[in-house]
């Protein structure tokens, strides 16, 4: 079992007759999933996904995979293939296509339209090859097979590679439910039969492994549903991902029941759903479905409002009501506000922030530890033992989570027979290379977290996000001094000013002083060289705000050099 703390090089050029495997994202986190194998030159990607910014990153929008170590190959790329529709799958793709617009971008159909929506809003046309469960297709070396796999959203797949070197699965995001919402199981006969064939490599799910059992059938949502519309005596207002298709089914089928109207809000709620509609994914009863106009001339007891906003993203519907600021919906006294989704790890503060928001102005918020409003899309432990019997793999590779999800999947892998020295923990950049049957680390590439800030892609680092931070705790702190070019003489009294630091106009009144005498000091000792000067008084402001403030600023110091008759 890989070691996290073993320092790897530069993996070797990888063997014609072998089968390598690395991801770019999608290891050690939940997001920015991005698989790539690699046979006989040619290069096959799964998934292409986003990781959304913790509080941490402030100003960045989204992160992307490390494209570097492929980036120079593209043309050698022969298929994109997408197991499913969420943001944390596809939301690199148009970066991604930027680089090169003509890759063939293979899913289902579902998962297709929602790439093409998202391509349109970066004006992007790209080559789409629709699948489905069952189906079998050849891109370049790869002979790929697509199995249907439940999940959170319509048409997801696991995708089957058979190669010269071997066989490979990738599970993507799956679960075993067992009464589905559309009726589609997951295919574990077809990973029966493809056991039987010989999988020398599985890439599985690991974002549930630490939770015992089965996860909680899509179904019994529906009936928590029922029972908190039911006891809701004015409006039902229901946050979910806008992805979740059954989900929105179920409370529609709940409204209507119940002789309620339902009314979409939020774009991409909007927009995925008539996606849902068009392809006959979601179904509404005639004359239940209204525009927001609508809704708001009809008695409370008759609407229910899905939007978006679960995880308190700050321009979603469901945050802007918590705040007041919606532009057609007041949260009022009595509203059932349900949160049917659940808490993703690092949006904590924001959900609570809308939770307390609506608390506030008087509505009932129901969560899933009041209710049962949601279900994970991803299989609990019970459920991968399962799919490491039927399928029975040589090698195992976990993916889809964090170090301790990883460590969990390896431990079932361990249970159900497959050797510790066949579980390769990879994170991100670290290389398998597959060769006669046998898995091996043989190196890592070096692959970082590439931010996407406004129009601009890859400008943020770490060392701009570090200074972004301090300017939010500290404040910023601008020292100015004006020195003569040729004897490095002060010519005028320093200035010292503050942004973000306090809202005294004397505060630093007496940093003024401290950098005044740091200068008289720096003069008698015939220092004359602008950096050491400023160097001395960033340390000389540093110290005093450190000493009365116990605070860290960003202090800059900038020094003037005038050329004097």
């Amino acid at each position: 079992m890989f070691d996290p703390n073993t320092k790897l090089g530069p993996p070797p050029p990888a063997e014609h007759r072998g089968l390598r495997v690395f991801a770019l994202g999608g290891i050690k986190e939940i997001g920015r999933n991005m698989t790539v194998l690699e046979h006989q030159g040619k290069l096959l990607i799964i998934d292409c996904g986003v990781l959304f910014p913790a509080d941490g990153q402030p100003g960045v929008d989204l992160i992307l995979p490390d494209f570097g170590p492929i980036e120079d190959r593209l043309e050698d790329v022969v298929a994109l293939v997408v197991t499913h529709g969420h943001e944390d799958h596809i939301g690199a793709i148009p970066y991604l296509l930027k680089l090169r617009g003509d890759i063939p971008v293979v899913s289902a159909r579902f998962t297709l339209a929602l790439i093409s929506a998202k391509l349109r809003e970066h004006h992007i046309k790209a080559v789409f090859d629709e699948v489905r469960e069952g189906q079998k297709a050849t891109y370049g070396p790869f002979d790929l097979e697509f199995f249907a796999v439940d999940h959170s959203i319509p048409d997801a797949l696991a995708i089957g590679v058979r190669t010269e070197a071997g066989t490979a699965l990738h599970t993507g995001d799956i679960r075993l439910d067992q009464v589905p919402i559309d009726g589609r199981l997951t295919d574990l006969a077809g990973f029966t039969r493809l056991g039987d064939e010989g999988v020398d490599l599985l890439m599985i799910d690991s974002t549930n492994s630490e939770t015992p059992g089965v996860v909680m059938s899509e179904r019994e949502v529906g009936i928590a549903l029922d029972t908190v519309v039911a006891k809701a005596t004015h409006r039902v207002i229901l946050a979910s991902f806008a992805s979740n298709v059954h989900r929105i089914q179920q409370i529609v089928d709940v409204a209507h029941r119940h002789g309620r109207r339902v009314v979409f809000v939020g774009r991409s709620m909007v927009r995925n759903m008539e996606i849902a509609q068009d392809l006959g994914y979601l179904t509404v009863p005639d004359g239940v479905e209204i525009n927001l106009d609508t809704a708001t001339q009809l008695p409370d007891h008759k609407v229910v409002i899905v939007c978006t906003g679960s995880q308190g993203e700050p321009l979603a519907a469901l945050s802007r009501m918590s705040r007041g600021e919606h532009y057609s919906i007041t949260i009022q006294a009595n509203d059932t506000v349900i949160l049917a989704a659940s808490l993703i790890p690092g949006n904590e503060t924001s959900v609570f922030a809308v939770m307390n928001g609506l608390a506030q102005r008087g509505a009932t918020v129901i969560t899933s530890a009041k209710a049962k409003v949601h279900t994970s899309g991803h299989a609990a432990a019970g459920e991968l033992l399962f799919i490491y019997n039927a399928v029975r793999p040589r090698h195992v590779m976990p993916v889809h989570g964090q170090w301790r999800h990883l460590r969990a999947n390896a431990g079932l892998a361990e249970s159900t027979g497959v050797p510790r020295e066949r579980i390769l923990l990879a994170e991100d950049g670290v290389v398998i290379d597959l060769v006669d049957g046998d898995a091996t680390i043989t190196g890592k590439y070096q692959v970082g977290h590439v931010y996407v800030d406004g129009l601009s892609v890859g400008d943020v680092g770490v060392p701009t996000l570090s200074d972004r931070i301090a300017l939010g705790e500290g404040g910023f702190i601008n020292i100015t001094v004006a020195i003569d070019s040729r004897t490095g003489k002060v010519v005028s009294t320093p200035e010292v000013t503050g942004r973000g630091f306090s809202d005294d106009p004397d505060a630093l009144k007496e940093a003024v002083s401290r950098v005044a005498s740091e200068l008289a000091r720096l003069e008698s000792d015939g220092v004359k060289d602008a950096h050491r000067i400023a160097q001395t008084v960033r340390r000389a402001v540093g110290k005093w705000v450190s000493d009365n403030y116990r605070r860290k600023p960003m202090i800059v110091p900038t020094i003037v050099e005038v050329d004097r008759p």
